[in-house]
C-alpha cells in the first residue's frame, strides 16, 4: 500500500511539473518553420514578427525554412513534430485543404495542421510583365480564347490559391490555360519577368514589391486593395471572381492548449501594433485575427468551399 502511495506522489509531483513547465513557456529559444522559399508572403510576414515575437516572448526567435510540395514537405513533418510549442510553422489556406484532396499521399491530413493563430490576407492579383502586348484583363481573355492552352500562367504551388483562382477564372471567362506551379511567389517571379510563362497568378504583395516590373490586370478581392487603388478587380470587370490565400501559425497535434494561447495572444498582441499594421499594409497585406477556435472554424468553413473544386485542379 505504501508503494501505491508513492507511486501516486511522484505522480502527481511529475503532472504538476509538466504543467508548470508549459504554463513558463517558453523557456528557450522557439524555431518559426516557413515551408516555403525565403523572399514569399509568408517569409516576409515571419521577418516582421521576429523581433516583436522576441520582446513579447521573451526568448530567441528563429526562421528557417522546410521548402518542398508546395508547402507540403513542411506540414507532413510538422505532424511529426513534438508537441511541445517550440517548433511552430507557417500554414496556408488553401493548401492545407487542397493538397490532402488532390494528392496521393500528402503526408499530412488538415485536421492534423493545429491552427494557432490565423493573422493575414492577400488576394490574388492576375499580373504579366510591364513589357507584355496584354495591357488589360480584356486583351488577356482574348488571346487566350483564340489560342486555348497556349497562355502559360505561373503561380505558387500546386493545390494552391493561386491554381484554384486560375481555375475559377477559366471557368467565368470561359478560356483554357496552362498552369505552371513554383515553389513559392518569389521564385514565379524570375519567370515572369524572364518571359518564361505569359503571366502570374499571384498575390497582392507581389505587385506591390515589384511595382514597375510588373503589370496587374485585375485584383480578386471583394472591393479595391488600399495598396493597390488603381487596379480594378475581377469583379468591377465582370467577373465574380474572389479568391486569395489565409495565412497563419500552427503546431502539430497535441500540442497542449495553455501552449497555444501563448503563441497565440503574442501574435494577437504584433497584429494590433500600430507601427507593424501600417507597414504591413501598405506592403499589401490584409491583417485578420482569427484566434484558435476562430481558425480552426475558418479551415471547417473552407473544407465546404474548396472540397467540390478539388477535382477542377491539375487539368
Amino acid at each position: 500500500m505504501k508503494t501505491v502511495k508513492r507511486l501516486a506522489v511522484v505522480l502527481i509531483v511529475a503532472l504538476v511539473c509538466v504543467g508548470s513547465a508549459f504554463a513558463q513557456f517558453p523557456q528557450k529559444p522557439l524555431n518559426y518553420i516557413i515551408p516555403f522559399n525565403p523572399g514569399g508572403e509568408s517569409d516576409i510576414f515571419a521577418r516582421a514578427q521576429q523581433p516583436l515575437l522576441e520582446k513579447i516572448l521573451g526568448q530567441k526567435v528563429m526562421v528557417s525554412y522546410k521548402i518542398g510540395g508546395g508547402g507540403a514537405v513542411g506540414w507532413a513533418e510538422l505532424v511529426r513534430t513534438k508537441p511541445d510549442g517550440y517548433n511552430f510553422m507557417g500554414y496556408n489556406l488553401p493548401h492545407i485543404i487542397l493538397q490532402p484532396l488532390t494528392l496521393s499521399n500528402a503526408g499530412y491530413k488538415t485536421n492534423e495542421i493545429i491552427p494557432v493563430y490565423t493573422f493575414m490576407s492577400t488576394p490574388n492579383i492576375l499580373a504579366v510583365s510591364a513589357t507584355s502586348p496584354f495591357k488589360t484583363l480584356d486583351d488577356f481573355i482574348k488571346y487566350a480564347k483564340a489560342n486555348p492552352g497556349a497562355v502559360i500562367v505561373g503561380g505558387s504551388a500546386s493545390a494552391s490559391a493561386n491554381e484554384i483562382g486560375l481555375v475559377l477564372l477559366n471557368k467565368l471567362a470561359g478560356i483554357k490555360t496552362t498552369y505552371i506551379p513554383f515553389t513559392g511567389s518569389a521564385d514565379a517571379i524570375p519567370a515572369l519577368l524572364g518571359g518564361h510563362v505569359s503571366a502570374l497568378m499571384t498575390y497582392t504583395t507581389m505587385g506591390n514589391q515589384y511595382e514597375g516590373q510588373v503589370r496587374i490586370l485585375a485584383v480578386a478581392s471583394e472591393k479595391r486593395v488600399s495598396s493597390l487603388s488603381n487596379i480594378p478587380t475581377f469583379r468591377e470587370l465582370g467577373y465574380d471572381l474572389v479568391e486569395g490565400a489565409y495565412r497563419g501559425a500552427a503546431v502539430p497535434p497535441n500540442t497542449p492548449e495553455s501552449v497555444i494561447n501563448v503563441l497565440a495572444q503574442a501574435f494577437e498582441k504584433i497584429n494590433r501594433d500600430a507601427e507593424f499594421a501600417k507597414k504591413m499594409e501598405a506592403n499589401g497585406f490584409k491583417l485578420e485575427f482569427y484566434g484558435p477556435k476562430e481558425s480552426a472554424q475558418l479551415v471547417a468553413d473552407k473544407v465546404k468551399v474548396y472540397t467540390p473544386l478539388a477535382s477542377e485542379l491539375g487539368k
